[in-house]
């Protein structure tokens, strides 16, 4: 059991329980950097011992993360990530000691695994069946996937710049894709009333202590790797700016039980045409101001870094370093040059660290003789259009120009996607039928209609989507609408979904004893006119979405 034992805030240094789900805030001055504390002694014992028949993956260090026992969820391992020694790219530079992270090797070849692998665990130990979350592209994936194993929806806002390429990756995994017109700090904002609107939870990045001390494994992997020795730099290029927090945290906490002699400079990469942590590090100040972005690499695109930057100014003021930014076109000469000299393919936003890493050391900030550990993620494959199609996504329109959205627009705009988030799954082995449920569905509101030939289809497609409504057959082949029904009160993804009952005959009382309790309603084919079929299913829908905005 490694749940923290209290929460440390580094501003006023008072101490506070740990509490899952709650965003970390210090009660006593409302600082928002709060570090978790755990039994550090007990946890250096173990790592003077050399960790013995640990995993060599991020659960290695399951003492100092905030879960009850990680290691029984059957989770994908994240972590245990190579550190490669640079042979050619850095020599180039007159380097000799430049080592890169190679996080390529999560599950989804992102460095975000480690963040959704810590994240999801606590959802399930915490029971949460449902989320959301907003990205810039890889952490909406790693989420994804790892939510997919859990067996938990996951609703992902991504804004519509982020590559095509992202959003289908997540949605393949089965996540719900909310494409947003607007910028990420708009597409954040809606993503949090989106989940207010429904009683979901979600995830804050930063804000999240799970999250943010699931980056710190990088730090303890590191030293292992190293020998039980810090680098003189670390090097990672940052959008939001939670992966150097959540390092940091980790090489502190090394150094604290005397297992490092110091902690390493920092270097933080942006690129250029959003770098609103680069622009106010260089005014000196320590607060950032939020820029509109103006670059194609969308990843690293968070115009607002928030408190995020004051952190990150604060890490670099204590122990050293500096920030930086790169143009586009010096990150894509770095992707080229990598990929040429180390065979090493890394998509644009990770090009951007090692563009800096060329900067700072022609610049003479970073010497030829320091130890270097360059962070670099995020190398996930395209999803083929013919794979998911056009209809991937739910487009939500804010804005055409990244500027922000009016506050009426806003709100328009999440009442239409309630409406279009809104899903239905229609079981029938009658096309026909089926068909014309549909149609009249969709010409009374914009809803998301699945279809489904037979119950085993009907049970696969109501725990890959989760609709707010089912409307089954009572009499299929393979499985009966009877089967069908009490299979999904016995799945936890599907026991709560309302389900309309549909009949071509009529139902007997023991058949009826049968259904109490598993349905919302049944009906008899031809016993009323199907717009009006159509319209009670609607008052169902609208009754189901009442009473959870009540919850």
């Amino acid at each position: 059991m490694a749940i923290p034992i209290s929460l440390a805030c580094v501003q006023c240094g008072e101490r506070q329980p740990y509490e899952p789900f709650v965003p970390a805030v210090c009660k006593t001055c409302n600082s928002h950097w709060l570090e978790a504390q755990y039994d550090f002694e007990a946890f250096k014992r173990e790592m003077l011992r050399g960790l013995p028949n640990r995993p060599l993956n991020l659960w290695r260090y399951q003492d100092i993360l905030p879960l009850k026992n990680p290691s029984s969820l059957d989770l994908y391992p994240a972590g245990g990530t190579p550190l490669w020694l640079s042979q050619r790219f850095a020599a180039e530079l007159g380097h000799a000691h430049v080592h890169i992270k190679d996080e390529r090797y999560g599950p989804t070849s992102s460095f975000k695994d480690r963040q959704a692998a810590v994240a999801v665990a606590a959802f399930l130990e915490g029971g949460v069946r449902e989320a959301v979350i907003a990205s810039t592209g890889n952490a909406a994936v790693a989420y994804a996937a790892a939510c997919a194993r859990a067996g938990i929806k996951l609703w992902v806002f991504m804004t519509s710049l982020v590559p095509q390429e992202k959003l289908r990756e997540a949605a393949l995994f089965g996540a719900e894709v909310i494409r947003v017109s607007g910028n990420y700090d708009q597409t954040k904002q809606i993503a949090s009333q989106f989940a207010e609107r429904r009683g979901l939870y979600l995830d804050r990045g930063a804000s999240s202590i799970p999250a943010r001390e699931s980056m710190k494994t990088i730090a303890y992997e590191i030293v292992e790797q190293l020998g039980w020795h810090a680098p003189d730099w670390y090097i990672q290029s940052v959008s939001g700016g939670l992966g150097p927090l959540g390092v940091y945290q980790g090489f502190k906490e090394l150094r604290s039980m005397g297992l490092i002699n110091r902690i390493p400079k920092l270097a933080v990469i942006q690129a250029e045409g959003c770098a609103p942590m680069v622009k106010a590090f260089k005014a000196g100040r320590d607060t950032a101001e939020a820029v509109i972005p103006d670059s194609r690499i969308i990843i690293l695109s968070t115009g607002d870094p928030g408190k995020s930057y004051t952190y990150l100014w604060k890490l670099v003021k204590t122990h050293g370093g500096t920030m930086e930014s790169v143009t586009d076109a010096e990150a894509f000469a770095s992707m080229r040059s990598l990929a040429k000299s180390e065979g090493m393919a890394v998509e644009p936003a990770a090009a951007v660290a090692f563009a800096g890493l060329e900067k700072l050391t022609r610049q003479g900030v970073i010497g030829t003789g320091e130890t270097v550990v360059v962070n670099c993620t995020g190398h996930t494959f395209p999803v083929e259009k013919h794979v998911l199609g056009d209809q991937f996504a739910v487009d939500v329109h804010l804005s055409q120009d990244q500027s922000p959205a009016p506050r009426e627009g806003l709100q328009a705009a999440l009442e239409n996607l309630d409406e279009r988030t809104t899903s239905v799954l229609i079981v029938d082995d009658n096309a026909d039928d089926a068909l014309l449920i549909s149609r009249l569905l969709e010409s009374k509101k914009s809803y998301r209609i699945y279809q489904a030939r037979d119950g085993w289809e009907g049970l696969s497609l109501a725990r890959q989507k989760t609709p707010d409504l089912i409307i089954s057959d009572l009499m299929m082949p393979g499985i009966d609408g009877f089967g069908f029904v009490e299979n999904l009160k016995l799945h936890p993804r599907t026991r709560d979904i309302p389900v309309v009952v549909v009949s071509a005959k009529d139902i007997t009382p023991e058949e009826r004893k049968r259904l109490n309790g598993h349905i919302q309603a049944v009906y008899q084919k031809g016993s009323l006119p199907t717009r009006s079929f159509v319209d009670q299913v609607i008052h169902v829908i609208e009754e189901k979405t009442e009473v959870n905005d009540g919850a």
